[in-house]
């Protein structure tokens, strides 16, 4: 598979990454790279492969799923950069 520049650009915007028409030539090079290493990838056979958390067994520790309300709001919020009442403000981030 192979990009071609507009789909790099697209991928900068996306990515919210400034890309100056100079570099879209070698980040069209780099992107296919990796898209062919994908496809190297999907010729494995991973058939009786068991999924794993991390290269060394472990056992993950579980605990008691519990719904809290953090106790002390003003404890929680006395480092929020900005806070409304007893809640965080933070950017919009979806347009």
């Amino acid at each position: 598979m192979s990009v071609d520049e507009t789909t790099v650009r697209r991928v900068a915007k996306l990515a919210r990454i400034k890309v100056e028409d100079h570099e879209v030539p070698k980040l069209k090079g780099e992107l296919d790279a990796i898209l062919a290493f994908v496809e190297e990838l999907k010729e494995l056979d991973v058939d009786g492969v068991e999924p794993m958390t991390s290269v060394a067994p472990m056992r993950l520790r579980l605990r008691e799923d519990v719904v809290t309300d953090g106790e002390n709001a003003e404890e929680v919020l006395r480092n929020a950069p900005a806070r409304e009442g007893d809640f965080f403000v933070v950017p919009k981030v979806v347009e």
